[in-house]
């Protein structure tokens, strides 16, 4: 999808069910690689991101089908060694995969992951984890070069807290000989999802989802059958849906918790929800409050990913409210979209203050990342007229169905490609 074009004005209502997670899913096919045979992740979402790892994987010689929503991976034959730089620009947890391939293949060759333009990320923890654990690394311009013998177990501090790099040693960790202890690490559910499913392949991890984790190395790995969890991301962008249009939704497949740093900021908005027999009903049309001050934050901090979708919220709350951007230097990208469409947003360094209140109007504006793309969905749904949100590929790395889930609740939402052929 190459534009998605919203006519705001729409109250919201209706069920729709949470798809399974982007960030949890991404690992765990790069684990898979590590047993040879077949693996099955159930629940897989069908976004492009995950679309991206299947042919980097086939590209290393993993034969994949899909069942539904059922991912079959069999990775008996993945012996190949380079990943290109074709796949790695468009992805950047494909750096995942340095790992996986030196512990199943001893040589990676890899190029410089890619994504959202939200920063700088760099992978010098990575590296640093690879490197304690015995890998020999070599950079140019365009690619890392990687070997290894076999992995050693030891003890790695980072630096400071990282989702990906922690998720790396793991990945490294679980095949090397001896024991290695991993301090400050990130605690993320998306790692603690990660080392239940390898420890559901056989692998001896404790201390997931805290500081300090212990990982006892095997000598192979058994196959692995997992339920995708549910995006907690994709809960949090619909129940914005909900609030900046004011209206009731219910959604299933809710993981509340994991989400409870904005749970707490729903609430002191005045949003309203409740839990009852697996469905999460949700009250938007109380979320009139502005919030005075909120930051991002490492898990289980308010997460970077919703600060967008937040804002977008924000913008039709009467009264002043800031956000203060702590993970990533330059994630306000989608701040500047919706000034174009009358919001009085104003961006000081870290901190985005925003004057809510002020109608906003359809225009055309442009998606720069993946969760500001979904924000200017938000914002359009409260805009008057119609808006057009341009480069909407991005959306599709981590949102499977935005705009059927949106239309089904209500929503005026239609997708065009570049021929001009509309998805209605």
């Amino acid at each position: 999808m190459d534009e998605i074009h919203v006519m705001g004005g729409s109250s919201l209502s209706g069920e729709i069910s949470i798809q399974g997670s982007k960030n949890a899913a991404l690992p765990m096919m790069a684990a898979s690689l590590m047993h040879r045979g077949t693996s099955v992740l159930r629940g897989c979402p069908g976004i492009s991101d995950v679309f991206c790892m299947e042919e980097i994987l086939k590209s290393l010689g993993a034969v994949t089908r899909w069942k539904g929503h059922d991912l079959y991976l069999d990775c008996t034959d993945a012996d190949q060694t380079e990943v290109s730089a074709l796949f790695t620009g468009r992805m950047r947890s494909s750096v995942i995969l340095l790992a996986a391939v030196l512990g199943r293949n001893k040589v990676c060759r890899i190029g410089y992951p890619g994504g959202c333009t939200i920063g700088k990320r760099p992978i010098d923890l990575h590296l640093m984890a690879l490197k304690e654990l015995g890998a020999e690394i070599e950079e140019n311009s365009s690619y890392i070069y990687a070997c290894c013998n076999g992995f050693r177990g030891t003890e790695i501090v980072f630096g400071k807290s990282s989702v990906g790099a922690t998720q790396q040693a793991i990945l490294a960790a679980v095949l090397a000989e001896g024991e290695t202890i991993l301090k400050n690490c990130a605690g993320e559910p998306e790692v603690v999802w990660l080392c239940r499913y390898l420890r559901s392949m056989g692998a001896e991890i404790s201390g997931e989802g805290k500081t300090e984790i212990r990982i006892r190395g095997v000598r192979e790995l058994s196959a692995g059958d997992f339920h995708i969890p549910p995006d907690r991301i994709v809960a949090g962008t619909y129940m914005c849906a909900a609030a900046v249009t004011k209206s009731e939704i219910r959604l299933r497949r809710v993981p509340l918790e994991e989400m409870k740093a904005f749970l707490d900021v729903y609430r002191k908005m005045g949003g309203q929800y409740e839990w009852k027999s697996g469905t999460l009903s949700v009250n938007g049309k109380t979320a009139v409050h502005p919030v005075p001050f909120i930051q991002t934050g490492t898990y289980p901090g308010f997460p970077t990913d919703l600060q967008a979708p937040l804002m977008a919220v924000l913008t039709g709350v009467r009264g002043k409210s800031v956000i203060r951007e702590k993970i990533f230097e330059d994630r306000f990208g989608s701040a500047f979209q919706m000034k174009k469409m009358g919001a009085h947003i104003e961006i000081s360094g870290a901190d985005a203050v925003i004057t809510g209140g002020c109608p906003l109007r359809g225009c055309t504006v442009k998606a720069g990342d993946l969760r500001g793309g979904a924000a200017l969905i938000l914002a359009a749904m409260s805009a008057e007229g119609e808006t057009c949100i341009r480069d909407a590929r991005l959306i599709g790395r981590g949102y499977e169905h935005i705009c059927e889930d949106l239309r089904a609740l209500g929503c005026q939402i239609r997708q065009s490609s570049s021929k001009g052929n509309e998805h209605l």
